[in-house]
């Protein structure tokens, strides 16, 4: 491949990203401001990874440029050429930080993705566009999945469809609660679908479900298992917002992710839309993973349980990712929910920031 530019590049799917399409043999331009400490504080700086892309990638340039700079955006695509990939990571991704600004949110999430669609019709429409999309754009509705309380998680009615592998892109994503998080990126995935399917760009969508790995800038907000690790070592106190602590995730980490990216790219089938996380290959509870965390790192983690629950929040949510391997078979994942866990606890005994 010739040229890749990833959006978020000091993130964790951004950096993730970047490095493995640099082993690829491609030029990579890495696109980020570093909002992400605006939105979470020191906590979530992305400037230490940043510093290590530029500092160990040969053919890596980094762009301090927001995506809602349509100016700035149009004129790098249009000087650039032989532009063959764009990955768009970049994003706000906290529903409970979305309500304080929900113009922000709007701005960055919808309005910066549709800048870069745009970008790429108007000046790289051969090129591969993989947008960062999430599960929240079903809002609550898996809430409404007839659950069952066991003793450290909530599980689906056995009889259910999606309790042997998980939700599938079916589920509908009307009338339901997004949180303005949610709905915000509803509209850049739908508009993602829309510039494959009526322009006929080269567009997939990848709804995630809990993103991870070792790094990961976690922060109270956003990073669910890197910010646990990260209280656990420090010893800093956790609080758990409803559910008893034994609401469900799926994670997958970031390299099995950016391995699909790559599955996408070199056949990619334009307009698509995949349900993309650990699935039962690597899921938890909270609960499950405080009790893996302690076993795995030796410490024991300060917390406590809050009845409120967020607003929003899923009770159980494991992706089904059989659409994505029925397109791509020879995907499969490369690391259990230990090999996570242990690299974000070797990362946050690393050093601050790492984890």
């Amino acid at each position: 491949m010739s040229l890749a530019i990833v959006t978020g590049s000091g993130g964790l799917i951004g950096s993730e990203t970047a490095r493995f399409l640099h082993e690829q043999g491609a030029d990579v331009i890495g696109i980020d401001n570093n909002l992400r400490e605006y939105f979470f504080g020191a906590d979530g700086s992305t400037l230490w990874q940043s510093a290590e892309l530029k500092k160990s990638l040969s053919r890596y340039r980094h762009l301090d440029m927001d995506i809602r700079d349509q100016e700035s955006i149009f004129r790098l695509f249009e000087n650039e050429r032989d532009i063959s990939l764009v990955v768009h990571c970049a994003a706000q991704p906290s529903h409970d930080w979305a309500a304080r600004e929900p113009i922000t949110d709007f701005t960055v999430n919808a309005f910066g993705t549709m800048i870069l669609l745009e970008a790429v019709r108007r000046y790289a429409p051969d090129a591969v566009f993989i947008f960062v999309s999430t599960n929240k754009v079903y809002g609550d509705t898996p809430n409404s999945l007839p659950l069952v309380e066991r003793d450290t998680r909530w599980e689906p009615d056995p009889a259910h469809p999606y309790a042997a592998h998980g939700i599938d892109e079916s589920m509908s994503i009307d009338q339901t609660k997004h949180s303005v998080f949610g709905a915000n990126k509803v509209a850049a995935d739908v508009m993602t679908q829309e510039y494959g399917r009526y322009f006929g760009l080269k567009t997939g969508v990848f709804r995630g479900g809990c993103l991870t790995g070792p790094a990961h800038s976690g922060a109270e907000l956003h990073g669910f298992l890197s910010y646990l690790v990260k209280c656990a070592v420090t010893g800093r106190p956790y609080v758990i917002y409803g559910y008893k602590g034994k609401q469900v995730r799926d994670n997958i980490h970031s390299a099995d992710l950016v391995s699909a990216f790559w599955e996408f790219y070199r056949k990619p089938r334009p307009g698509e839309v995949y349900n993309m996380g650990g699935s039962r290959h690597s899921n938890c509870s909270m609960l499950e993973a405080i009790d893996k965390i302690e076993a795995l790192s030796g410490h024991r983690l300060n917390f406590s349980l809050s009845e409120q629950a967020r607003s929003g929040d899923h009770i159980w949510w494991i992706s089904d990712v059989g659409k994505f391997m029925r397109d791509y078979p020879s995907w499969r994942y490369t690391h259990s929910l230990d090999d996570i866990l242990m690299e974000i606890i070797d990362a946050a005994k690393s050093g601050p920031g790492k984890a």
